[in-house]
């Protein structure tokens, strides 16, 4: 079902990053069709996409990874290291894709097949807007259930994280759930408590392991050996 245009007077400001005119041209047609959202800036390759998006003030960023001169994974470092940078989701075709985790590490809020149907597009842009990760927590289950393979080359390439101290174990239950995929309100009834609650966890733990984000989140458990990619894809089944 796709997420309806929120009633409001917010206009959402959109960046596109791809070297690829017509996946440009494709994605402006699509958001361009709602009313809260305007396409406000567009660029080839990193290095472009550096120098506008410092002149054109973007909410959302979609950034394609393999480009010319500066690829994504570098322009995405580069545009969050700013106090007003706008949230940038990683364009992606999983075929050799090994920048996807990079991407997400670099501080990327998520990412987004790019043969994705318009509705996904649009319900991305709106849920990293607001603060959450482009994936909705459902989705991140199938999508984790394609990257599997490529977060087990990260743990092995990256440094172990602590869990820290102060995450209490309910809390710790919470991560392990967000990182199987499931939604706030199937956390909820797995441990008998409201979304309200659970929100409230949520928040706690994106706090506490310092994650921007549930897909940072999901990051930091795998890294902390929290959770296994079999496990993963067992749960995709």
């Amino acid at each position: 079902m796709p997420e309806p245009a929120p009633a409001c007077d917010t206009v959402i400001r959109v960046g596109l990053v791809d070297d690829q005119q017509l996946v440009r041209a494709g994605f402006r047609m699509v958001l361009e069709s709602q009313a809260d959202i305007e396409v406000v800036a567009e660029a080839s390759d990193g290095e472009a996409a550096i120098t506008e998006l410092a002149r054109v003030r973007a909410d959302v960023v979609l950034m394609d990874v393999q480009m010319p001169r500066v690829d994504g994974i570098s322009a995405t470092r580069s545009l969050l290291r700013s106090a007003d940078a706008p949230k940038v989701v990683v364009l992606t075709t999983f075929d050799n894709d090994d920048y996807v985790v990079q991407a997400i590490a670099a501080g990327a809020s998520g990412f987004l097949l790019k043969d994705a149907p318009p509705e996904d597009l649009l319900s991305a842009v709106r849920t990293v807007y607001r603060g959450d990760a482009v994936m909705a927590p459902r989705a991140t289950r199938s999508l984790l259930h394609h990257v599997s393979p490529l977060l087990d080359r990260a743990e092995r390439r990256a440094s172990p994280v602590e869990i820290p101290d102060d995450l209490t174990p309910r809390e710790l239950e919470v991560l392990v759930a967000m990182a199987h995929g499931l939604t706030n309100g199937e956390i909820a009834d797995r441990f008998v408590l409201s979304e309200t609650t659970v929100k409230t966890h949520v928040g706690r733990v994106l706090a506490k392991t310092g994650s921007r984000d549930r897909v940072q989140a999901v990051l930091f458990a795998f890294r902390a050996g929290l959770v296994r990619t079999d496990e993963l894809l067992g749960a995709g089944e």
